[in-house]
């Protein structure tokens, strides 16, 4: 039984390590967007390329984070761990630089493949190492400093991009993980589940991660309407397809079908696909409305999205307590109808928007919905499953939410009208982000209406969680194993 207590030395140590390699991902996810302006610019990259150095680390991440866990049990939670943290920190070395925009899209999704090796890693880390007296308190912790990560990202990644450039929005990893690895080695001991001796699904895993990369390349492209994109867009389907039947007659699936059996947990998760895909548009576009359109600096860029993302911190934890008062049907529908309110409310972002009347009251009212929804869904996942399942139902949910983010940051360009060149015209690409708002709205709403119609209005539908508080606007909380 693990035996590391929080007071100790070696507890506190252990849990400086974890928040530190998670946080490199964590501050990836938020700090990017606010990059991509300059990005383009210096690398003279057209809109694609953009959506590409988003996706390219959320292709791999998504398709390979239920594997990464896997990987730890197996052949040693600190080694796969700190092979994770290795790994992302020579990717973000080769992300600072890049040459090309080409260069700097495949250093992304090898960023995407550690990733997906330390942010699971981290948290079973805490699992396996503290008594289970603090292991609550040790997550709890882990979510709380992880979230502050992601809500000062945006703002590190202005000041970075303002300051010593772009680059080092990626180099920053290289330092953080300089500490992280040896503190690993020296101070959390290695662990292991000495009962996991199935097959790995990498087969599943690979025709996942191939399936996202070919329909994202085949909406990003489709502008372009070649056979490629055709090819792609036929070639990802069938990937998907043949995920499908792979996960249907493995012995040892990552993502066993038998676990959708529970009409409310895919609910939850057809819920988590609508909102996640309409938050990932709308950060992702308006990162760039804020600069190219209404003249904001990276900094003043990446400082005002910070409102959003304070209010999920600070209030995170009352609105898991408010699903168990209600049940988790009310804040699930109500959530995404704040959140469409918020995205119309943008609309008013133009040339020269004053950040007080303008941009101010839309991220309030955004941070009021993420609140309203995010815990309360994740606790209505756990719940619908069994509490031996809690740890893969919160990875599927939180791949989902990741999988959605991608598809709408290549397919919202794609709908709402803009050309490869838009972000360079500001009255083009305003023009083509007030056709965007109001589709990322439907699509909240529709998140709405499915949770109304299919999610069970009862207080059972909801568990206490553990990362109680949570920051990250691009995916749901990482949620642990429960263990004994």
């Amino acid at each position: 039984m693990p035996d590391v207590r929080l007071a100790s030395p070696r507890g506190k140590w252990i849990l400086l390590t974890t928040v530190l390699g998670s946080s490199m991902a964590m501050l990836d996810s938020t700090v990017v967007n606010v990059a991509l302006p300059r990005i383009g610019r210096d690398l003279d990259a057209n809109l694609s390329a953009l959506q590409w150095t988003v996706n390219a680390y959320m292709v791999t991440l998504a398709g390979l984070i239920l594997l990464g866990g896997s990987l730890g049990d197996r052949y040693g939670r600190r080694r796969i761990f700190v092979l994770g943290v290795v790994w992302f920190a020579a990717a973000s070395l080769l992300c600072g630089l890049a040459p090309t925009s080409g260069i700097l899209i495949a250093a992304r999704a090898l960023q995407g493949v550690g990733g997906a090796l330390l942010t699971p890693g981290s948290l079973a880390l805490i699992q396996a190492s503290f008594h289970p007296d603090d292991r609550s308190r040790a997550v709890g912790l882990w979510s709380g400093f992880g979230g502050i990560g992601a809500a000062v990202g945006p703002f590190l990644g202005g000041w970075l991009v303002d300051g010593p450039g772009w680059r080092w929005v990626f180099l920053l990893n290289v330092p953080l993980a300089a500490v992280c690895v040896p503190v690993a080695l020296r101070h959390v001991p290695e662990s292991a589940d000495g009962g996991s001796h199935g097959r790995f699904d990498v087969l599943g895993a690979t025709l996942g991660a191939l399936a996202l990369a070919l329909l994202t390349y085949a909406l990003i492209e489709a502008r372009g309407g070649t056979w490629a994109v055709v090819v792609s867009g036929i070639a990802g389907l069938a990937a998907a397809v043949a995920f499908v039947q792979v996960e249907r007659h493995r012995a040892d699936p990552m993502l066993p079908p038998d676990i959708f059996a529970s009409r409310q947990f895919t609910a939850v998760n057809l819920v988590t696909l609508c909102v996640y895909a309409a938050f990932g548009g709308f950060f992702f576009l308006t990162a760039l409305q804020l600069q190219v359109v209404a003249g904001y600096s990276p900094l003043a860029a990446g400082t005002a999205l910070l409102p959003t993302t304070a209010l999920m911190l600070l209030f995170s934890a009352r609105s898991g307590a408010l699903a168990d008062r209600t049940g988790p049907r009310l804040p699930l529908t109500a959530g995404p109808l704040i959140c469409a309110v918020a995205m119309l409310l943008m609309l008013r972002v133009g040339p020269d928007a004053d950040y007080l009347t303008d941009v101010l009251p839309a991220l309030l009212v955004m941070g009021a919905g993420m609140v309203t929804l995010v815990a309360p869904l994740t606790a209505t996942v756990l719940a619908s499953v069994d509490t031996a399942r809690a740890g893969l139902a919160s990875g599927i949910n939180n791949a989902a939410a990741r999988a959605a983010g991608l598809v709408a940051v290549a397919a919202l360009p794609l709908l709402s009208g803009m050309t490869p060149d838009a972000y360079r015209s500001p009255a083009a690409f305003d023009a083509a982000f007030d056709r965007a708002m109001p589709i990322c709205s439907a699509v909240l709403v529709l998140g709405s209406a499915l949770a109304f119609l299919l999610v069970r209005p009862t207080a059972r539908g909801c568990r206490r969680l553990e990362c109680r508080t949570h920051g990250n606007v691009t995916a749901p909380p990482l949620e642990p194993e429960r263990r004994t």
